[in-house]
């Protein structure tokens, strides 16, 4: 088992999976970590659609790939989508006396949990925003209710090697004080 500052410096977003099937098993593990992901006033607002067959997977995929976006989906095996609930009375009220949306908060913290899950067997992911979301309704049935909000490439990648993470520096972005 990797540390968390292992994960962190692994995970990255891959855009070319190798041809190797993802297990049920995996993808339920996944999901099973970012169900306990944190959450405001555990108000959970999230629901997930795994598609993880080449036939569904292939038209997920073409979902992704409106003006010319995401054409490497077309190679990945497996899918996740994550979809926004409604969310409880006390994260919605103390949302609008905030000015702030919780949900989008609780949906980055899952999206992650999803991420780091992955890579913790072995896994690689892409988290996608771009995609037609009506298209995909169809595509997996997905209630009028439940908002598509993120699409998460998930497989095998096709190169292992870690890339250069690319980040700003400490300096820029961080201020301590006692």
């Amino acid at each position: 088992m990797s540390t968390f500052f292992e994960l962190a410096e692994k995970r990255q977003s891959c855009r070319s999976y190798a041809d190797r099937a993802v297990s049920k098993e995996q993808i339920l593990k996944c999901v099973e970590t970012a169900r306990l992901s944190p959450s405001a006033c555990n108000s959970q607002p999230w629901s997930f659609i795994a598609v993880n067959g080449k036939e569904k997977a292939n038209l997920v995929a073409k979902c992704t790939q409106d003006l010319g976006m995401n054409k490497f989906t077309d190679g990945c095996p497996s899918f996740i989508i994550i979809c926004q609930e409604e969310v409880n009375l006390a994260s919605k009220l103390g949302g609008r006396l905030k000015g702030l949306d919780f949900s989008e908060i609780d949906l980055g913290l899952v999206t992650a949990h999803l991420c780091y899950a992955a890579a913790e067997q072995g896994l690689s992911t892409c988290i996608l925003g771009w995609q037609n979301e009506e298209k995909i309704r169809e595509v997996v049935e997905i209630p009028k209710k439940s908002k598509v909000r993120l699409v998460l490439a998930l497989g095998y990648a096709e190169d292992e090697n870690v890339r250069e993470k690319k980040r700003k520096d400490l300096n820029e972005i961080f201020k301590y004080v006692e």
